[in-house]
């Protein structure tokens, strides 16, 4: 089995010459070992594919999650006799409901993520403009903010807080 596993469409690349006109897709082909380096430029079009590919894995496994819920949500709609076991499956309903709500707001970070891949932005801080860092994007690849610019919001919600 070869150890390339997939092709990924990494989108229009964002215009930065008046030679570069056309922001046609491309097709990276990415080794399933390859993870990114500090040693290649930032947000290259393998970066970016990889990112791209992360984010899509990522959301599909949601979903998948998301309807298996649903199903045995669905099964579990029975009736009980007595009221603990009622209360109880009422709170399991409930944390499985919230935790899908959480999901859902999860996959629509994942979806402006994809768009600031096509559009370029993807892995520029939203505060600083400057990268937000592999390391952190590979633990985070919803990240908007470099670690600095996160911990400066957090330490400002923390002291509104506090108020």
């Amino acid at each position: 089995m070869s150890k390339r596993n997939f092709v990924q469409d990494v989108g229009p690349k964002p215009l930065r010459s008046g030679n570069d006109t056309d922001p046609t897709k491309s097709s990276i082909v990415i080794d399933k070992n390859y993870r990114p380096s500090e040693d290649e430029p930032f947000m290259n079009d393998r970066q970016r594919a990889y990112f791209r590919s992360k984010l899509l894995k990522w959301k599909e496994d949601i979903i998948v999650e998301t309807r298996v819920t649903l199903v045995e949500l669905t099964a579990q709609s029975q009736q009980h006799a007595d009221l603990a076991d009622r209360a109880t499956s009422e709170t399991d309903r409930a944390l499985e409901l919230r935790a899908r709500d959480r999901q859902r707001k999860l996959v629509s970070k994942i979806d402006a993520a994809l768009a600031r891949l096509d559009d370029g932005t993807y892995g520029y801080c939203e505060d600083t403009g400057e990268p937000i860092g592999l390391k952190r994007l590979d633990a985070r690849p919803i990240a908007t903010l470099s670690l600095e610019a996160q911990e400066r919001h957090e330490r400002r919600e923390r002291v509104y807080r506090e108020d």
